[in-house]
């Protein structure tokens, strides 16, 4: 089957056996639509301050209404959304990069290679997540949001670092590899070409359940003033600046609150059906989600 037609297969999964994943991927396209290209027909920019409108209600002039110095809320949502989902996309980029790495390589080498990389997963493992970014995080803050990714990523493979060994300890055995390995190719190359294609449908909904996980801590870490720092803005941040007004101002909190719970929702309606559509003998339950089980807040 060519890759269009493998592709249009899982979308044919999709909407039979989760109708809701369609609703959820039409929530996701809108946001990332909303992220980046707002701010290019917004007439604000989210540092630029109207001293005439100080908390003004949503009208003609500002669409979200402004906040509590006059700043465009729709600018600053964007922006926040636009920086939290690219946060996310990295974290889950790099983190399933990483674990692919460490599995593949764990699973395939055995031996000597095989538990240093396991105990190094362990070793991670048991490390309080949320302690590791309180304590880490601060100290980043002058390094930029770049540095935040960083230390999400990793704090955040290690689980799917052991499914894919568990992939790989099982394809190995299989008569392609034997006969890959028999021929004198490569181990790195059967890895690259053997082992890691029949992982790339795990990898797949998992990197894409992972990027609403790291949205999420992400969020968390700038609500608390270790994330995302001024004059630069997070949903976090900006969730953060108006929970005291929420019910005065009440433009200023819903919509950037409104904006994150729709993207958690949607990331998780077409996760799922990724998940029954790349691998239909697997059920929601048959396996818990990496930020479950890493100690990353979620």
């Amino acid at each position: 089957m060519t890759g269009a037609g493998r592709g249009r297969a899982v979308l044919r999964r999709m909407v039979v056996r989760r109708p809701g994943a369609l609703c959820g991927l039409g929530v996701l396209v809108a946001l990332f639509a909303l992220a980046f290209v707002g701010p290019f027909v917004s007439p604000w920019t989210h540092t630029d301050v109207d001293y005439t409108a100080l908390r003004q209600p949503p009208d003609a002039r500002h669409w979200m209404g402004t906040n509590r110095i006059g700043q465009d809320v729709f600018a600053q949502v964007v922006r926040g959304l636009q920086k939290s989902l690219l946060i996310g996309l990295l974290v889950a980029l790099f983190s399933t990069v990483l674990a692919a790495a460490v599995g593949a390589c764990a699973g395939y080498f055995g031996g000597w290679t095989d538990r240093v990389l396991m105990f190094v997963v362990d070793l991670m493992l048991v490390l309080p997540g949320l302690l590791v970014l309180v304590v880490v995080a601060p100290k980043l803050r002058d390094r930029g949001w770049i540095a935040l990714v960083g230390l999400l990523a990793l704090l955040g493979w290690m689980v799917t670092a052991r499914a894919v060994r568990g992939m790989t300890l099982s394809l190995k055995e299989r008569q392609f590899v034997v006969v890959a390995r028999l021929m004198g190719v490569s181990s790195l190359r059967i890895i690259w070409r053997h082992v890691l294609p029949h992982t790339a449908s795990f990898l797949i909904t998992d990197a894409t359940i992972a990027v609403g996980g790291a949205v999420i801590s992400e969020t968390g870490l700038s609500y608390f003033g270790l994330g995302v720092q001024p004059p630069d803005v997070s949903l976090g941040t900006l969730i953060a600046d108006a929970t005291d007004v929420a019910l005065v101002y009440p433009w200023m909190f819903f919509f950037p609150t409104g904006l994150l719970i729709a993207f958690v929702l949607a990331v998780n309606l077409v996760g799922g059906a990724l998940r029954d559509a790349l691998d239909p003998t697997t059920t929601d339950s048959a396996r818990p989600s990496r930020t479950s089980l890493s100690g990353i807040p979620s």
